[in-house]
C-alpha cells in the first residue's frame, strides 16, 4: 500500500486507486520479469504467434482462460512496434464490450514496457464512426502509438470499425459478436494490402460463422491455418504450473489434477464446448444459464422420490403404504398452500427405470405469470404408485384447468389413465416430435425472457432446461443429451420436457367444464406452512406462494 500513498497523507483517493492498479496490470508478473520472451510464453502461445507470422489469416479455437489473448498481446507489441520495412504495422482490435477492449490494452502496454519502451502510455480516445444512415458518432477507443509511426488501437465491435484501415486486425471471442459475419467481412478486406486477421474464440455452436469459418479452412475452400487448444493441451504444456509460478502456490501432479476436475465440475456438461473446442450441435445452448437463473426463486423445493431395487416387487398394500405416507409427508404441506381461486396445470415427462419421470405443477397467477409451487421428480418408481402419486395430486390442484403428458412408449399408459379420470378435454397425451417442440419450446423460451414464469432454484433442473439445442433449426433436446443428477443417476433433460408440457398446458385453450377439485382443507389450515427445512413460513402469504 506504500506504493499507493504514505498513510500521513491521507486516505487514497479513487483515482489514485486507479492509478495503481493500472500499473499493476500493466508490468509483467514479477516471477517473469526480465525474462526473454520464448521463456515468457508458453508453447501453444508460441504456436499462435509463430502461426500468425507465416499466415495471412489464423483462426485458433480455444479453451476458456489458457491465456491465448495475453500471449497475442506480445504479438500486437512487436508487429505496431516494427518499422514497416520489418512488416510493421497498425494493429486493431475488436472485443465485443468495451472492458474487452481495455483489458488487451493494458496487457499490450505489459508487453511494451517489456519489449518496446519507445512507446506511448494507453491513451483514450474517441473514434467516430458512422451509422446505417450516414449519421457520425463518438465511441470511446484506446490506443498505444510506437516510434515507429504505428498504433495499436481497440476499436468498437462494429463492421464499420474497420471502414478506411489498414493493418493487423485481431477479432477476439468473435463467436459472440453481435454481427460476426459482416465483421469477418470487413476484416477481409484488409488483406488486400498487406494485412492480416487473427481470429480468436470459443466455440458457440456448430452452426456458429466461427465453426463454420472453421470447416472451411480445414476443407481447403478457404485459405488460412487454424490453431487449436484445449484445456487439457493446455495444462500438458504448462498452464497451471504457469500459474502457481505466478500465484504462489505449490505444483504437483496430484495437485493439478485436482484442480483440473474441479476446473471440469464447475463447467458441468458445458465443458466439451467451453474446455475441448466441441461445439454444440445447432446454434449452441437455446436456454442460457443467465436466462434460466433469472426465473429461479429458491421459494419452490424439488421434491424427490426415488425407490430401491425390488421395491415393484412388493405386495400391493405395502408399496401404496410407503408412497402414501411419504406423500403426506412432503408433497401434502404444500398442496396445502396452494391458492384456492387460482388456476392450475401441469406437465408430466414419463420414466421409468432409466430416466426421470418429472411433475411440474402450475399456478397461473392474477399476473400471468406461470409460477411451480414446487417440481417432484420421481426415480425407479412403479407404474402403479406413479398412477396413485399423479392422482393423489392432481385431485388437489384447485381450479385444475389441463395437463399435457410425454404420451410416447410406456409414459401413454398414465396419460391414459388421466384421460379416463379427468376426461380428455383437460388431459392432453402428446406424441413429442421435431414440429411440437418447434412450436412450443420458443414459447418457453418467450416466458424465460419475459419473466413470466417462476420455478425451483436447482441445479439439476437448470442443467436439464440447458440441454435444449437447436437441431436443423428445431429446438429440442438431443437423444445424445444424457447427464448426471447430483444424485449420480441418469438425466435426458427430463425437467426441460416437463417444463415445456406445463407451459403448453396453461397456454392451452381448453377450457375445463363438469370438473370441480376436492378441497382437502379449510381456508384456515390451508395457511399453516409445512414444518421442517422445506417450510416455506418465511416467504408465505394469503396471496398464493409469492
Amino acid at each position: 500500500m506504500s506504493a499507493v500513498a504514505d498513510a500521513e497523507a491521507g486516505p487514497v483517493t479513487a483515482e489514485e486507486w486507479a492509478a495503481h492498479r493500472r500499473r499493476t496490470t500493466q508490468a509483467l508478473p514479477e516471477p517473469l520479469a526480465g525474462k526473454a520472451l520464448p521463456e515468457i510464453l508458453l508453447p501453444y502461445q508460441a504456436e499462435l504467434l509463430a502461426a500468425t507470422s507465416a499466415h495471412a489469416l489464423v483462426v485458433t479455437d480455444k479453451s476458456r482462460r489458457i491465456g491465448a489473448t495475453w500471449g497475442v498481446g506480445a504479438d500486437a507489441v512487436l508487429t505496431a512496434g516494427a518499422q514497416k520495412s520489418a512488416g510493421g504495422m497498425d494493429v486493431l482490435y475488436l472485443g465485443y464490450n468495451l472492458d474487452m477492449a481495455r483489458e488487451f490494452i493494458d496487457t499490450c502496454a505489459m508487453w511494451a514496457k517489456a519489449f518496446a519502451p519507445a512507446c506511448s502510455a494507453v491513451e483514450e480516445f474517441l473514434f467516430v464512426e458512422q451509422d446505417a444512415n450516414g449519421a457520425e458518432r463518438a465511441i470511446k477507443a484506446f490506443r498505444i502509438t510506437f516510434a515507429s509511426g504505428f498504433e495499436i488501437a481497440a476499436l468498437s465491435s462494429k463492421p464499420r470499425s474497420l471502414r478506411g484501415r489498414q493493418g493487423y486486425v485481431i477479432l477476439d471471442e468473435f463467436a459472440f459478436h453481435d454481427d460476426a459475419e459482416e465483421l469477418l467481412k470487413a476484416a477481409m478486406a484488409l488483406l488486400i494490402w498487406g494485412g492480416k486477421v487473427l481470429v480468436i474464440s470459443t466455440h458457440n455452436g456448430v452452426d456458429n460463422p466461427f465453426n463454420q469459418l472453421i470447416q472451411e479452412i480445414r476443407e481447403g475452400r478457404r485459405p488460412g491455418k487454424v490453431v487449436r487448444c484445449t484445456f487439457d493441451d493446455a495444462l500438458d504444456q504448462g498452464l497451471y504450473q504457469r500459474i502457481c509460478m505466478v500465484t504462489g502456490r505449490d505444483w504437483s501432479p496430484e495437485a493439478e489434477a485436482k484442480w483440473r476436475d474441479e476446473i471440469r465440475a464447475f463447467y458441468g456438461e458445458d465443458a466439451a464446448e467451453e474446455l475441448d473446442c466441441i461445439p454444440s450441435q445447432g446454434s449452441g445452448v437455446y436456454l442460457t444459464g443467465a436466462l434460466i437463473e433469472a426465473c429461479m426463486t429458491p421459494r419452490a423445493p424439488v421434491l424427490r422420490l426415488a425407490c430401491p431395487k425390488g421395491f415393484e416387487l412388493l405386495g400391493d398394500a405395502e408399496r401404496e403404504s410407503v408412497v402414501a405416507d411419504w406423500l403426506a409427508e412432503n408433497v401434502d404441506p404444500w398442496l396445502k398452500l396452494l391458492t384456492q381461486d387460482l388456476r392450475h396445470y401441469y406437465g408430466f415427462d414419463f420414466g421409468r427405470s432409466g430416466d426421470l419421470s418429472v411433475f411440474w405443477p402450475i399456478e397461473e397467477g392474477a399476473d400471468l405469470v406461470l409460477r411451480a409451487p414446487f417440481i417432484l421428480e420421481l426415480r425407479n418408481v412403479p407404474f402403479r404408485q406413479q398412477e396413485q402419486i399423479l392422482f393423489r395430486i392432481v385431485d388437489r390442484l384447485p381450479r385444475f384447468s389441463g395437463g399435457k403428458h410425454d404420451g410416447r412408449g410406456n409414459g401413454q399408459f398414465l396419460a391414459e389413465y388421466a384421460q379416463q379420470r379427468y376426461g380428455a378435454m383437460l388431459i392432453e397425451a402428446v406424441m413429442l416430435s421435431q414440429p411440437w417442440y418447434l412450436e412450443h419450446v420458443p414459447r418457453l423460451k418467450a416466458r424465460l425472457e419475459d419473466r413470466t414464469m417462476a420455478f425451483s432454484r436447482d441445479a439439476d433442473v437448470k442443467s436439464d432446461l440447458r440441454q435444449f439445442r437447436m437441431i436443423r433449426g428445431v429446438p429440442m433436446i438431443p437423444q445424445t443429451a444424457e447427464t448426471k443428477g447430483a444424485d449420480g443417476g441418469q438425466r435426458h433433460g427430463d425437467a426441460g420436457v416437463a417444463a415445456v408440457l406445463a407451459v403448453a398446458a396453461a397456454e392451452d385453450d381448453t377450457v375445463a367444464y363438469e370438473y370441480t377439485p376436492a378441497r382437502v382443507s379449510s381456508a384456515d389450515r390451508f395457511w399453516q406452512a409445512p414444518r421442517g427445512d422445506l417450510g416455506p413460513e418465511s416467504w408465505q402469504t394469503k396471496r398464493g406462494l409469492w
